[in-house]
């Protein structure tokens, strides 16, 4: 099936008011040192918990999001859901823009009113998030699903485009640069690391000034930040019980690394994101249950990478020389550009903003786009 069908996003009240139900009856845990050494604080979360049930207007957020023009198409029997706003000149660039987790495509919501009318924006869900309603195992390879934005790509009619990805996304933005080198006119990415967070440490010597800061800091989550990694690339059923059967936990689960991973200059995770925009993208997790299908989704990516990492990945040859490629660091990132692979042609780093730029710092984000495709059209 190659047919492409307009979506929009209806919950059901009846979703609606059982989230309510949930919210108000949750068995609160003992608050123990009432800061955010141990995960969210009780006292922090029942506040955000309370105006999540009795504050936040989830229809208002769904219309917001319904302005967008949004479709659903089938590949290879995976239910994808992405976002299309065309540019008014026909010979526009197309970019397509990935998230990662734990977002949705809505995180680029505020960057398609600045860039939608210069490009031909496609914004999907990956696979197993969302309203990409996960069909089975294996779509946490991102290369499969690099293969399939290919195809999506081939739908719309767009032989020639750009990527920039975060998160796991600029995995899936990497790799798109490696599969279609021919039709990939530039990569831009946001969200990396340091390093692949399961690996080993960092080693700091030959490293100075903001570089070796950067690695510190990764060293540092690598001791007390990856936890939900951990548990996501082995254990993923385990935690599927949680995410998906209570709203705190799901509301926990993704506000903690809101608070740990946006700039770090701010306090709190609504002094980074507009909260509203935050609950609605936890909304979208609950609602579809993605916390559990993303969860297995990291699993199988990790899986993949482990595989590559103790050399059983084939290869189909020499890799062609890449595209054009380009990162954008934020204050909370730690991203080093001394330990890169490969060419940078652009790089930009910006004292604001951290691992979700297009939430925290939109315009920055949405200049460094332009600057970077207006070079590769």
């Amino acid at each position: 099936m190659t047919e492409i069908k307009p979506f929009r996003i209806a919950i059901d009240q009846a979703d609606l008011d059982d989230l309510k139900d949930r919210l108000n009856r949750t068995r609160w845990p003992r608050e123990v040192t009432g800061d955010w050494s141990r995960g969210v604080p009780v006292s922090y979360l029942k506040g955000l918990a309370e105006y999540w049930a009795d504050g936040f207007d989830w229809r208002a957020q769904e219309a917001k999001l319904n302005e967008i023009p949004q479709f659903t198409t089938e590949i290879d029997g995976q239910t994808i859901h992405f976002l299309h706003v065309r540019a008014a000149d026909p010979d526009a660039l197309p970019v397509i823009l990935t998230h990662g987790w734990p977002s949705s495509p809505f995180e680029f919501r505020e960057l398609i009113g600045s860039l939608g009318g210069e490009f031909h924006l496609v914004i999907p869900s990956l696979p197993g998030y969302g309203f990409s309603t996960s069909q089975g195992p294996g779509w946490g390879n991102l290369f499969r699903v690099a293969q399939a934005w290919t195809t999506l790509m081939d739908r719309l009619g767009y032989e020639r485009f750009g990527v920039h990805g975060t998160d796991a996304g600029a995995g899936v933005a990497g790799i798109l640069g490696m599969i279609a080198p021919h039709r990939v006119a530039g990569v831009h990415l946001t969200g990396t690391g340091a390093a692949m967070p399961l690996g080993p440490a960092l080693d700091l010597d030959g490293l100075s000034g903001k570089d070796r800061d950067r690695a510190e800091q990764f060293n540092q989550r690598q001791l007390d930040g990856f936890g939900y990694l951990h548990l996501q690339s082995t254990r993923p059923q385990t935690l599927a019980y949680s995410l998906n059967d209570s709203p705190t936990g799901q509301l926990a689960w993704i506000v903690e690394k809101f608070a740990e991973w946006t700039d770090p200059a701010k306090k709190l995770p609504e002094d980074a994101v507009d909260l509203d925009h935050l609950l609605a993208s936890v909304s979208l997790f609950w609602f579809t249950g993605s916390g559990a299908s993303s969860a297995h989704a990291v699993y199988e990516g990790m899986q993949v990478y482990r595989q590559m990492s103790q050399g059983g990945w084939d290869s189909d040859g020499e890799t062609p020389a890449g595209p054009p490629r380009g990162i954008a660091v934020f204050a909370g990132d730690t991203t080093i550009r001394s330990l890169q692979d490969g060419p940078v042609e652009h790089w930009t780093e910006h004292d604001a903003g951290g691992h979700f730029p297009a939430m925290e710092v939109p315009d920055l984000l949405a200049e460094d786009l332009r600057t970077f495709f207006r070079k590769h059209r």
